[in-house]
């Protein structure tokens, strides 16, 4: 069976480049077959893969596709499979430390590697996420019981207009409700404006508020934004509120020490949201949180029960006292198996890469006639939109996405867009392991022949 399995999913990966990187996504015409009852017997494992492989996959968004540029691309590193099936074959628990010491340890080192890579204090603890989300729900649990207490109904919390939305969703979870979300606006370059901040945080306090909470952006999901976190950091030590960074598309450029400025006062906040199925390219699922001070996050996660072993004390990783998750799956050993089998090194050349390919892209795509860089990349993300002399806003935002659809007909690259301050963006993401020159060059030609296009049609 795994030799079948692993055959097809070689034979997959190899053929990626030979896919569109936008799959047909309707599925009218197999509905049925996809809906079908459970069958009463056993069916062949290659005759269930093959509808699996032949057709099905394929029907999607390209993710894993060297030409996806759309999104964050993370593509999934055949490694972090491995470590999928050894966890899963093995099936050892790891929600408690004492159940599997050895495996949950592995996981504490992989979460140390996180840690001394974002710049963090030898005290900090966190645990691995399915992704973002749980990230910064947990952070926002964190902040609120060392800062509200029961004066939970007081507090405030602050993002920018361009926060992921999960940040606000995560709030409400946690009991944060949306009256007590303060959005807060952007500069030219859609980074937070810390002027603005300051004065929410003002009025807030001078109402009998509680601020307590201020989530920042280390590359947003619209236009790859990185907030001032120095600045947003230095407020927050001053009104002793909690700074939280919600890193997950953009921290892990903090790996390479040459990148490091451009997310300078990141190694200062509270805590940081941490995307490894984005930035280390690993597979979707795979989510981390470093917090500060690991008492900080033990102290709203930490409960037991009769029929659990005592929980270790503050030195001990136990996963369980430091998340909401008690059954959860081995998801560290993805990380701890990659950085193995690659070295820290080839992770960091490769991000650097993404970074070089999106500033080239950048370049040239600033001298192809009718396009509009909105903002320079701060890190591998930009947007841009397409103009011409005499056009309104709605003539920019149709032609755009106009633009978007054509370049994604082609079929080597998939860009998307996204709708911020009113206005359509197309816009690039290069983080996937696979993305080289080859498809930097493939956008630029599919994006110049677009615009050409739609620019003759109004000439």
């Amino acid at each position: 069976m795994a030799a079948g399995v692993v055959e097809r999913v070689v034979q997959h990966i190899a053929s990626l480049g030979h896919h569109p990187a936008l799959g047909e996504t309707s599925i009218d015409d197999i509905r049925a077959e996809l809906r079908a009852a459970a069958p009463r017997s056993a069916q062949s494992l290659e005759g269930v893969l093959a509808p699996f492989f032949d057709d099905w996959v394929h029907r999607s968004f390209g993710t894993a596709h060297p030409g996806y540029l759309a999104f964050i691309p993370g593509g999934g590193l055949f490694s972090a499979a491995l470590a999928d099936f050894i966890s899963a074959a093995t099936n050892r628990y790891t929600g408690v430390q004492v159940a599997a010491p050895a495996l949950v340890e592995l996981e504490a080192t992989a979460l140390d590697w996180l840690r001394e890579w974002m710049g963090f204090p030898a005290e900090a603890r966190g645990w691995f996420t399915t992704g973002g989300s749980l990230a910064n729900f947990s952070a926002i649990v964190a902040a609120r019981e060392k800062l509200l207490g029961e004066h939970l109904r007081d507090g405030v919390m602050y993002a920018s207009s361009q926060v992921h939305h999960c940040v606000t969703k995560s709030a409400q979870l946690a009991g944060i409700l949306p009256d007590r979300v303060r959005t807060i606006g952007v500069d030219e370059s859609f980074a937070m404006d810390v002027e603005a901040l300051s004065v929410a945080i003002d009025a807030d306090t001078a109402a009998g508020l509680r601020p307590f909470l201020v989530v920042s952006s280390a590359g947003t999901t619209n236009t790859g934004a990185v907030d001032p976190l120095v600045e947003i950091g230095a407020l927050c030590r001053q009104r002793s509120l909690w700074h939280h960074v919600d890193g997950a598309y953009g921290a892990f450029f903090h790996m390479v020490p040459e990148l490091r400025p451009l997310l300078a006062g990141l190694s200062d906040a509270d805590s940081v949201t941490l995307d490894p199925h984005k930035g280390l390219f690993l597979p979707y699922g795979t989510g981390a949180l470093l917090v500060r001070d690991g008492e900080d996050l033990r102290s709203a996660h930490a409960a037991t029960a009769g029929y659990l072993p005592p929980p270790g004390d503050a030195e001990t990783y136990d996963p369980s006292q430091y998340g909401p998750e008690l059954s959860r799956p081995f998801r560290g050993l993805r990380v701890w198996l990659t950085v193995q089998m690659y070295g820290v090194e080839r992770l960091r050349a490769a991000i650097a890469e993404k970074r070089t390919l999106t500033l080239d892209i950048a370049a040239r795509l600033e001298q192809i006639d009718g396009l509009v860089i909105d903002a320079a990349p701060a890190l591998s993300l930009f947007p841009f939109h397409l103009h011409a002399p005499g056009w309104t806003p709605d003539d920019d935002d149709g032609a755009t996405r106009a633009l978007v659809d054509r370049v994604n007909a082609r079929g080597r690259v998939m860009i998307t867009g996204c709708t911020t301050a009113g206005c359509y963006y197309a816009r690039i993401c290069v983080l996937s392991f696979r993305t080289r020159q080859e498809q930097v060059d493939h956008a630029v030609d599919d994006i110049r022949n677009a615009a050409r296009e739609l620019l003759a049609a109004v000439r």
